[in-house]
């Protein structure tokens, strides 16, 4: 493999720390890459978040201008990161990208980050959101039946922070996200074939499940009264680059009127979350057949098909339902897209096409969509966390692999045990709302390592450029930090905790590359 030799001038390290993993299976072709891609961004996101995005731009135009901004960045960060995927198709991915373009520090960090929130917080939400949604069928599967419960840790108010108001124990609901990050992780220990079968039919099915709904939403579920307030001389409403938009500061802070480049920088927290994890296809490029095209490939068809869906369902949202609504309205046609009941917007679509019927095909539709995605999560992130630790900057036992199926079983057990906890913790719903701002920076970062190794590394070995640089990368990198600014103004309550666990990581770096060196002299940092 030509990216195995690294570069006659860059030393045996740079060719050691590059080439593709030995010990592990090659287990994933082109079409599981892709299902991997589209499984691991397919979530529950698309089918809630766009009620949120409606309140915050109040404009059917800027609705699907947040969904277009979110899938240029999205794409163009995948077509970054093939570049680097062909280059270097290690184990750990992004967190390779990192180490070897600004150092072992920066690596780090994003390992310590996604393990102790990113990956783990996002399964933990995943897992509870396939439990919501199996108490659709089974009632008495729900948050308020406990099987042990310890008590609720009260609000407590930092600034602009609300910490704690969560509810610790084990209820039915948690329990259902609990046995199915189980049984995940240990059928994932059985192969990267296993995993990989499993991620391929799930995904197949819930991207059917949501061209069905932009088919069915097209020929089945159009509505005139929507159509009217939303298409018919109302489209371009609240859209105007000189409109004001009000937005809140903080947690029960004051309301600022902000510009609409500030507006979809605000609505980007829901969009962004719904369309992430596209990266975590990188984590596994050790077990890709013939990487150097492969994974450029998956990430851009997975991320494109994606992308596309999603602006799909929210023009369908538009066609069925008025984005304006009352809260308290009677019906799902009052209520509108912002006050969907619990900002459902998928499940009131269907509702509204097929009655109760279209209820109970949503939740069909999610719980499929959570599984598939929680077993391209646990499948990906494990692999980060066996290369952190071939690395000594995690538990040792970490980097082991099964005898038999050379899978990071360890790995896989770790992070199933530290989700548990989140799950009962009730935490998981706050660390998401904070990492959005922590993803953003690591994104930020991983493609400005692009640039450096595009100085730093000129002669190594490149099977996949990407495309448009250097300007695509750099137009990423400035809206990329806009939001970013942006969300530390008028989102604080989201993006300082972020920041503070990322920092916390500085010292762990330190106290673990010393102990490491200790432990095995020679060892690098």
């Amino acid at each position: 493999m030509s990216t195995e030799t690294g570069t006659s001038n860059s030393g045996n390290d740079w060719a050691i720390h590059t080439q593709q993993d030995k010990e592990l299976v090659k287990g994933l072709g082109l079409t599981s890459a892709t299902m991997l891609v589209m499984g691991s961004m397919i979530g529950s996101g698309i089918f809630i978040v766009s009620a949120e995005i409606a309140r915050e731009t109040d404009s059917p135009a800027l609705l699907i201008a947040a969904w277009m901004v979110t899938g240029f960045m999205t794409i163009v960060g995948a077509l970054c990161y093939g570049e680097l995927a062909a280059m270097m198709p290690r184990a750990g991915g992004q967190y390779v990208y990192l180490r070897e373009a600004l150092g072992p520090l920066w690596g780090f960090l994003y390992g310590w980050t996604l393990f102790l929130v990113i990956q783990t917080g996002t399964i933990a939400a995943v897992g509870v959101a396939f439990g919501k949604f199996l108490g659709v069928f089974f009632p008495a599967v729900s948050s308020s039946h406990w099987i042990v419960y310890f008590g609720k840790i009260p609000p407590t108010h930092l600034g602009p922070m609300v910490l704690g108001n969560m509810d610790v124990g084990i209820s039915t609901q948690n329990l259902a996200a609990i046995l199915m990050v189980i049984a995940l992780s240990v059928i994932n220990i059985f192969g990267v074939k296993t995993g990989a079968l499993i991620q391929n039919v799930f995904t197949a099915a819930k991207v059917t499940a949501l061209l069905g709904l932009v088919f069915l939403g097209l020929f089945v579920g159009r509505n005139a009264q929507a159509l009217l307030a939303n298409f018919h001389g109302n489209f371009w409403h609240n859209a105007g680059l000189g409109t004001q938009h009000a937005v809140q500061v903080g947690v029960g802070g004051p309301l600022v009127m902000v510009g609409t480049l500030t507006i979809l920088a605000v609505a980007q927290v829901g969009s962004l979350f719904s369309a992430d994890a596209w990266n975590n296809v990188t984590f596994t490029a050790g077990e890709v057949k013939n990487p150097s095209r492969n994974l450029p490939l998956s990430l851009a068809l997975g991320t494109g098909v994606v992308i596309a869906l999603y602006v799909g369902c929210n023009i369908i949202y538009l066609n069925v339902l008025p984005l304006n609504g009352d809260p308290h309205g009677a019906t799902i046609l009052d209520r509108g897209i912002k006050y969907a009941t619990e900002d459902r917007v998928a499940t009131a679509v269907l509702t509204q096409m097929f009655g109760t019927m279209g209820g109970y095909m949503m939740a069909i539709a999610i719980m499929l969509s959570s599984f598939g995605c929680n077993n391209g999560l646990i499948l990906a992130g494990a692999r980060v966390y066996y290369a952190m630790a071939k690395d000594g900057l995690f538990f040792r036992s970490v980097a082991k692999l099964h005898s038999t199926h050379k899978t990071p079983a360890v790995s896989l057990m770790v992070q199933m045990v530290w989700t548990c906890i989140l799950c009962v913790s009730g935490s998981y719903g706050q660390l998401l709302d904070y990492i959005i701002f922590a993803v953003l920076v690591f994104y930020i970062l991983t493609i400005v390592g692009l640039f450096v190794l595009r100085y730093t590394r000129p002669n190594a070995e490149r099977p996949y450029r990407a495309i448009g640089y250097p300007v695509l990368p750099a137009i990423y990198i400035v809206i990329a930090l806009f939001i970013d600014v942006v969300l530390l103004r008028y989102k604080p309550q989201f993006t300082w905790p972020g920041l503070i666990i990322v920092l916390l990581g500085i010292p762990v770096y330190f106290l673990w590359s010393r102990r490491s060196r200790e432990a095995i002299p020679g060892t690098s940092a």
